[in-house]
């Protein structure tokens, strides 16, 4: 396989794998990739993982390339909060959760960071149409959840006023019931706790 059939099988995926590749073509010798690198035609993400150096890098490529090269996870925590805009800013890396080991990468698209979760809270993610592929994304009820279960200090008024949470967004979007729902999956009672702390915050808006 040359380039210019390469770039046509995966125009619309702007990342690939060599195993994509291997396949479509499987006597593909990987040394063409070393070849199509020094050429500037694509570039590393990580081991085994590519994209197109001409490709447009938008918030949808970050997340489809997190998922990819980390498997399983799904967009979380910051990334989502920024998505759902509960939070104002961006954010500096793509954020997921994993149920592999905790893992972060700096690649040439940016900082893909993993936070683990045991397999049993591995679940709460829809998937969003993108390209011909879809891209996992944690429903807002357990970005919540992921990003509370995970931070414990954030456990009083102050702390919930500090992470600078759009009150306004989260009264329109957040379906309590079911984040009530997905909270019992946890059997925490420390984590209850600071949901209820975060539905008071949310009631004084």
């Amino acid at each position: 396989m040359n380039f210019i059939t390469a770039k046509e099988k995966f125009k619309n995926h702007l990342i690939f794998s060599i195993k994509n590749i291997k396949m479509i073509d499987p006597s593909f010798d990987s040394k063409n990739l070393i070849y199509w690198q020094n050429k500037s035609y694509i570039n590393k993400i990580i081991n085994r993982w590519y994209y197109f150096t001409d490709c447009t890098i938008t918030e949808n490529l970050l997340f489809f390339t997190a998922s990819s090269i980390y498997n399983p996870s799904y967009i979380s925590l910051e990334s989502a909060l920024s998505y759902y805009q509960i939070i104002p800013e961006g954010v500096y890396s793509t954020t997921s959760i994993s149920t592999k080991k905790t893992m972060e990468f700096q690649t040439p698209l940016g900082v893909f960071s993993y936070r683990h979760v045991k397999p049993s809270l591995f679940f709460g993610y829809q998937l969003i149409p993108w390209q011909d592929r879809n891209i996992k994304i944690a429903e807002l009820e357990k970005t919540i959840l992921d990003y509370l279960y995970l931070n414990e200090k954030i456990n009083n008024a102050d702390a919930f006023s500090a992470l600078r949470w759009n009150k306004n967004t989260l009264t329109e979007k957040l379906n309590i019931k079911k984040l009530k729902s997905y909270l019992k999956t946890y059997n925490n009672k420390a984590l209850e706790q600071r949901i209820n702390l975060l539905l008071q915050y949310i009631q004084h808006a």
